[in-house]
């Protein structure tokens, strides 16, 4: 397909699509002409792990989690209970020199929600004032250092809350800025940060999208199902 008329944020997808030797499934991975592609497992990083979404979304497409980086007890004892074959790192804010040493594997992919708190609207919004708010920079920190080991470009996958697009010192422009490998932050056509853009830096290219997500009620009755055998009708289906 034309990269060029898709919209700005399928652009990875067809990326990834085109340029890596991955194949979802080891046993359906072929070309169009039906030769066998290179078998080669996916393997992320995923920092601000929590009790970690990325494993149990990406486990049953065959990916592997080379690492986890997580400070909280009590997310961290869930990691060691679930994952206790995967390395938890810790404070991310140690990565890059890492894994420029060799000590932290340099995966294929790089994911994580960094913490929302300085950029949600039920917060105080402090952004970059935030020590929270600049480990949105680390992340691109630990993706260059990734980028510097790996000879091939790593798949960035980056999470936050939609006020990050409307701070005061204009935090998501440093971070396209500093993710695309410009020498400044950007700044947003009309002043504003659209919901969905794309930009071709000298480093990345970089997609953004904005979902709206349901709320808790709806959310309630998306899960709703028919029960099952040992169900009540009141019982929510929560698996």
């Amino acid at each position: 397909p034309d990269v060029a008329s898709t919209p700005p944020f399928l652009c990875p997808l067809l990326s990834v699509r085109q340029a890596l030797p991955w194949s979802v499934r080891p046993d359906v991975g072929r070309m169009t002409r039906g030769t066998p592609l290179p078998i080669k497992v996916m393997r992320f990083l995923s920092v601000c792990s929590g009790i970690e979404a990325a494993s149990v979304a990406w486990e049953p497409l065959g990916w592997q989690a080379s690492g986890f980086s997580e400070i909280e007890p009590f997310p961290c004892a869930v990691l060691a209970h679930h994952y206790p074959d995967v390395p938890n790192h810790g404070d991310m804010s140690l990565l890059p020199a890492k894994i420029k040493a060799g000590e932290v594997e340099a995966p294929d992919l790089l994911c994580g929600g960094t913490p929302c708190q300085a950029f949600s609207v039920a917060g105080l919004r402090q952004s970059l004032d935030d020590a929270r708010g600049n480990l949105s920079l680390t992340f691109c920190e630990i993706a260059n250092a990734i980028d510097s080991v790996r000879k091939t470009p790593a798949i960035i996958f980056w999470e936050n809350v939609p006020g990050v697009l409307n701070t005061k010192d204009n935090d998501f422009g440093c971070f396209l800025g500093a993710l695309a490998g410009e020498d400044d932050a950007l700044i947003a056509p009309r002043g504003r940060w659209a919901n969905a853009g794309f930009i071709d830096g000298p480093q990345r290219a970089v997609a953004w999208r904005s979902y709206d997500f349901p709320n808790a009620e709806r959310a309630r009755h998306a899960f709703r199902s028919r029960p099952r055998e040992g169900l009540s009708e009141n019982q929510t289906r929560t698996d």
